[in-house]
């Protein structure tokens, strides 16, 4: 089975879906992996690391697509490129599928066998194949770390011969993958940190990371099968933003990362919010996107300063930030991916819909979109 990895042509985009390491994994298993040259440079990866670990460099686009059976790719591709690839060949990467319909028809048209990242299982045996929860984790991390460079304070307390240091006040707002990691950065810096989720269920978990979890009573919430918070009423945010007013005018700092899946992220923290906030806080809005944020005034990947001195962030790639580490997990994911479906017999990847993980992660195959959440969602828009 020849494995095609080509280069990512999102802009500003740095990580890399495949690492030499997991290349050298694929070509143990009986695969034929061809990468496009330059692929590793953004992460300081030369070709020569890929050769050595037994793959072959094509020049450009086209001759790394040649003959390709599978084609691994970290971002959704352009319509251009779904054009260039065969019928039949089986295409993993992120899609954003909810808000790419016509990109999910275009590659169910060419006939392509597409995996989608974003929709593999939450599930104990899925764990090492989800991409969503790995770069969210890093994300959280780098969330934190961002905020840190820009906030005029230190986190820690300080104990000086010139006088104690109060630490800086940290609120996140969401506390799955990434607000879990930004609450465990936030106290490893040294700050006091309080969290919010609109799942209570996750209380045990802030707590058991030194965070204080703030209870505001917003009626009844809990999460999806899947682990996802689930989506609120106007009257329940609402109540959400009277409750966090108060904790975001004595913040120093506050990263949200509350997203619905499938949805546009809710607008959490107002105006009003904001202007009720310290001059030099930093807010890092993690749901930003084309598609709106968390935060009022949020500008996707930029950073903005109030009238009264409030830095709002909002890039939307913010595992970019640790983009080493961030190729490095994602390949992780699709290595995983690969061996829980690689035959060893036929040395290829058999695409068994009667597993739970490629049944809910397949979207286009024969000819037609196969996913019933993305047709009923399609079918409703």
């Amino acid at each position: 089975m020849k494995i095609a990895v080509p280069r990512e042509t999102k802009a500003d985009e740095p990580r890399i879906p495949l690492i030499p390491g997991d290349v050298g994994k694929l070509v143990k298993m009986g695969a034929d992996v061809v990468i496009e040259s330059g692929l590793g440079a953004t992460v300081g990866i030369a070709d020569s690391a890929y050769t050595d670990a037994g793959a072959t460099v094509a020049a450009d686009y086209a001759g790394v697509l040649s003959g390709a059976d599978m084609v691994l790719r970290l971002n959704a591709p352009t319509s251009d490129e779904i054009a260039d690839l065969g019928e039949g060949v089986i295409h993993v990467s992120h899609l954003d599928p909810f808000f790419n319909q016509p990109l999910v028809e275009q590659l169910a048209g060419r006939g392509v066998k597409t995996v989608c990242m974003e929709l593999i299982p939450r599930t104990t045996l899925a764990q090492k194949m989800d991409a969503l929860s790995s770069q969210a984790s890093l994300g959280g991390y780098a969330a934190v770390v961002l905020a840190a460079d820009r906030l005029d304070k230190g986190f820690p307390m300080m104990m000086t011969p010139a006088g104690t240091l109060s630490p800086s006040r940290v609120f996140i707002v969401g506390a799955g993958v990434a607000g879990l990691q930004a609450i465990a950065t936030a106290k490893r810096m040294g700050a006091r940190v309080e969290a919010f989720d609109t799942r209570p269920v996750v209380e045990e978990q802030v707590k058991s990371l030194g965070a204080k979890f703030v209870k505001i009573d917003i009626g009844d919430t809990g999460q999806t099968e899947g682990g996802y918070a689930k989506q609120l009423t106007p009257e329940q945010i609402a109540m959400q933003q009277k409750g966090m007013a108060k904790i975001c005018a004595q913040s120093d700092v506050i990263v949200s990362t509350a997203k619905v899946f499938g949805r546009k992220p809710p607008l959490i923290i107002t105006e009003e919010m904001v202007a009720g906030m310290k001059p030099g806080s930093v807010i890092v809005d993690m749901a930003a996107s084309e598609h709106g944020g968390n935060v009022a005034g949020t500008q996707v990947n930029q950073e903005v300063v109030t009238g009264n001195g409030v830095c709002i962030i909002g890039y939307d790639n913010l595992p970019g930030h640790v983009a080493m580490h961030a190729s490095q997990m994602y390949s992780s994911n699709l290595m995983n991916f690969i061996q829980h479906f690689w035959n060893e017999e036929t040395k290829a990847l058999e695409l068994n819909t009667e597993d739970e993980i490629m049944a809910g992660s397949l979207v286009t195959n024969d000819g037609a979109i196969t996913s019933d959440m993305l047709q009923k969602a399609y079918a409703s828009a």
